[in-house]
Order: C-alpha cells, then sequence, then structure tokens
C-alpha cells in the first residue's frame, strides 16, 4: 500500500535530522586542528587553542589586479594570539607533553629566546594548559611586544643584540635559564623547557601539518608560487616541502630583508649581505628594521631547504630563487597595503608582499602566487609604523603612488 504524504515528509524528516546529527558528530569528534574554517565556525571549540590555525587566504586586490596574477595572503594574523607562530607554540608543546617533557599544572615553565611574536603565542598557550613563560629577547625589538608578552603573563628578559655565538645571545640566555630552572627540585616535577625554535625540526614539522594542507586546500591545488621570508625557517621549509609533494612545478621563493645573508646563500651558493661589508654595519645581527626575518647563518629548519627532495633526480634545492628588499621597498608596500587594500600589516608581511609582486613579473599574468601575512602592524606602532621614526632614517612613508616605484631584480 503506497505511503501517504505525511508518512513520506516524516520519513525525509527523519533521514534529514539523522544527517544533521550524525554530521554534528562527526564534526565535534574531529581534533579542533584537523577541523577546517567552515567546520569549526559550526562547533565549540575548546580553549584559545581552539581558535589557532584554518585562517583565510585572502586575495591582495591591488597587486593581483597591477600583475594580472592571483596574490593571496594567508591571514596569519588572524590567529588568537595575533600571528602564524601560534601554530608552532601549540604544536611543540603538545609535542613535548607527548614525550613526556612537560606536564601541565607542576609549575613547569617554558623558555624561549624569540624576537616577540614567539614568546607571545607561547605564552598564551602556556597559560592555556597551565605553564609559566620565560621569555628572553633582544633590546632592540619594539617595546609593544614586551608589553604584550607582560600582558600575557610572561616574564620578560630583555638583552643587548649580539652574535649567536655570544653566551649573551638572547638564545643562548634562554637555553642556559631553562637548564637552571627546576635544578634544585628533587621531585624531577618542576621542570624547565627549551623551545629551541631556530633548530627544532618540529617547528618546520607544525607548518608540514597545518599550514601547507590549509594553502593546498584553499586553492584547490591551484598554485605556481609560493613565497615566504625566513627566520626560524620553519614556515617556508614545512609549506614548501608539503606543496613540492602535492603540487607538480611548483615554486618557492624566499623572501629576505636587506642585512640578511640567505638570499646571497640561495642565488649564489654565499651566505653574504651588502651590509656585511667592514665599516658599514649598524647593528649586531641583521641590518634591517624589518623584524622577525633574515639571518646570517643558517638555521636547521631553513638548512633542509638547500637540500633536494627525496627522489629529485637532479639534485636541485627545494628554493627556486631569492629577493632581497630594501628597508625602502617594505615600508613603500607598508602603506601601499594600507592605502590601497585597507591591509596593515607588519614588517615581514611587507616584504613577502614585495618579493610576491617580482614573482608575479616574473612568471606573468595567470599565475597564482600565494604569500604569508604572518602578523599586523599592531605589533610595531614604535617602529616600523612610527612615521617619524621612519622619517628620521630616512625613509617616505607616504603611500606610492604607482607600484612601478618599487626595484626591480
Amino acid at each position: 500500500m503506497p505511503l501517504d504524504n505525511s508518512a513520506h515528509i516524516c520519513t525525509a524528516a527523519a533521514v534529514l535530522t539523522a544527517a544533521v546529527c550524525y554530521q554534528g558528530w562527526r564534526i565535534l569528534n574531529k581534533p579542533e586542528s584537523k577541523r577546517t574554517a567552515t567546520e569549526r565556525s559550526a562547533a565549540i571549540v575548546h580553549g584559545v587553542t581552539g581558535l589557532i590555525g584554518n585562517t583565510p587566504l585572502i586575495r591582495i586586490n591591488s597587486l593581483s589586479d597591477a600583475t594580472g596574477c592571483e596574490i593571496l595572503g594567508k591571514a596569519e594574523f588572524l590567529n588568537p594570539g595575533g600571528s602564524s607562530k601560534d601554530r608552532i607554540a601549540l604544536y611543540l608543546i603538545e609535542q613535548a607533553e607527548k614525550s613526556g617533557q612537560l606536564v601541565p599544572h607542576t609549575d613547569s615553565c617554558i623558555f624561549e629566546g624569540t624576537s616577540g611574536s614567539t614568546g607571545i603565542s607561547l605564552a598564551m598557550v602556556a597559560r592555556a594548559k597551565g605553564y609559566l613563560c620565560h621569555i628572553v629577547m633582544p633590546s632592540d625589538q619594539a617595546i609593544e611586544k614586551s608589553q604584550l608578552l607582560e600582558r600575557h603573563g610572561a616574564t620578560v628578559e630583555r638583552v643587548a643584540p649580539c652574535s649567536i655565538v655570544d653566551k649573551n645571545n638572547f638564545v643562548n640566555v634562554a637555553r642556559r635559564r631553562a637548564a637552571e630552572y627546576g635544578a634544585d627540585d628533587k621531585s624531577g616535577t618542576r621542570r624547565g623547557y627549551f623551545v629551541n625554535q631556530f633548530e627544532n625540526p618540529l617547528n618546520s614539522d607544525a607548518h608540514y601539518r597545518s599550514t601547507g594542507p590549509e594553502i593546498f586546500q584553499q586553492t584547490n591545488g591551484h598554485i605556481h608560487a609560493f613565497v615566504h621570508g625566513s627566520g626560524t625557517g620553519g614556515t617556508i621549509a614545512g609549506v614548501t616541502h608539503y606543496l613540492k609533494q602535492q603540487v607538480p612545478g611548483i615554486m618557492s621563493f624566499l623572501a629576505d630583508p636587506q642585512g640578511s645573508g640567505l638570499a646571497n646563500k640561495v642565488n649564489h651558493g654565499v651566505m653574504f649581505a651588502a651590509t656585511e661589508r667592514e665599516g658599514t654595519r649598524r647593528r649586531q645581527q641583521v641590518d634591517t628594521l624589518v623584524e622577525g626575518v633574515g639571518l646570517n647563518r643558517l638555521t636547521r629548519n631553513f638548512a633542509n631547504l638547500l637540500k633536494p627532495m627525496q627522489g629529485d633526480s637532479k639534485g636541485k634545492c627545494m628554493l627556486d630563487g631569492a629577493v632581497s628588499v630594501s628597508d625602502r621597498d617594505a615600508v613603500r608596500m607598508s602603506r601601499w597595503l594600507m592605502a590601497n587594500d585597507g591591509l596593515f600589516i607588519g614588517s615581514s608581511g611587507a616584504i613577502n608582499c614585495v618579493t610576491a609582486l617580482h614573482v608575479a613579473h616574473r612568471l606573468g599574468p595567470g599565475h597564482t602566487i600565494v604569500t604569508i601575512l604572518a602578523d599586523s602592524g599592531q605589533r610595531h606602532l614604535t617602529k616600523f609604523w612610527n612615521d617619524q621614526a621612519m622619517v628620521s632614517l630616512g625613509h617616505d612613508v607616504n603611500a606610492p603612488a604607482t607600484l612601478d616605484i618599487f626595484e626591480q631584480q
């Protein structure tokens, strides 16, 4: 006997309800780090760490329209801690917990040497998970980074900038503080954990497992080039390694600030920067106003990029080139993006966008180029976004009238 309409409706409603319930159950039982942005918006996340990752990929309209390429920026400044460093902070702490190096609520303390952003992310995650946090940073970094760290409950130790071979380098001081912490605790539960972001391979692994897959999904694999700078080397190494495994023919380019020797190392095989000539240096580390990227040494994470990928018979390194970006162009790009796109980004994002512009000119119209907008200009108010300070260094803080002003390489 055929069902009447009401029976059809009841049956359909029951099936729909079951499907909705199953979908909700599936999302809620998926680890937060593996939920898509759509899934996460439909679910309740567990604490502030549940907000990390799955950041939007936005079209940078002014650069895209001018070049005929799709130039896309991953808005990492929308992470809860305000930068891409949230990813490694969460991943490295979770891995330390899994290995038994950290146990929450034991008065244990996380130590790191950082220019600021990693420290802020570590302080946030540490509070959320029940740890103390001690950050050592160079004293020439923007003061608002120290203030943010303190507001997150971290102990902040600012030290004079000096070479990594100096025992008083900020990284070496952090390592020493971690070793000293808890040394008198006979129970062994009160531990000091040194994150060691510059040399820790878990740094790039965090981006291989999260940032890279997100970019691949968001572009549906339609991507021709990836552009990023290198501080620790974790982001560019992890994302490049993942995308090159997934997208045949994709290219990866380093964005390097002036004073850093990495671009010359990639392009010519020799670590050298013009500002390293005798009598020309103004600073101890890298002669640039850009914070968080650029080095004159190879970190373990970045060094892995100079090796060929497994199975590559040609023996080429994973980077396809590098662009050295002047401070002048970094300032110009930041002001251009603010005036034309409403994007208020930090100094590393500015050099990424300059490099993306150069790559677009190199590849020609019709290509898709992805870069990272690591943090907001809000972290650079007293230096990079301080017009008076920039003018005193000889930089024009007015937005350029055209993109033609950017130095061609």
